[in-house]
């Protein structure tokens, strides 16, 4: 699903309460601003029934570049991990 299709869902089901798309943008846009921020100040963000980011730190290590076959060193950094919580796991057997 793209971020278009996300709002656009979400217009949909609210017609009833008349919201723009432009309100579901932003609201999305700053639910998904909220969650960047989390992560990086706390390391996590977990949502029950979903599953839960985290913050991980992964060490420098060799590499080869795909072309030549030459060894390149990739630096350290973080990245972020996903680990599905078993509710969702569940209901995609």
């Amino acid at each position: 699903m793209t971020k278009a299709e996300l709002i656009e869902r979400v217009f949909k089901d609210n017609k009833p309460r008349r919201i723009s798309r432009v309100a579901i943008t932003e609201m999305i846009d700053g639910t998904f601003d909220l969650l960047a921020k989390g992560i990086k100040r706390d390391g996590k963000f977990t949502y029950p029934g979903f599953g839960a980011f985290t913050l991980r730190k992964r060490k420098a290590r060799t590499g080869r570049n795909p072309k030549t076959g030459e060894p390149i060193m990739i630096e350290a950094r973080r990245a972020i991990a996903f680990r599905p919580a078993p509710l969702l796991k569940q209901s995609l057997r």
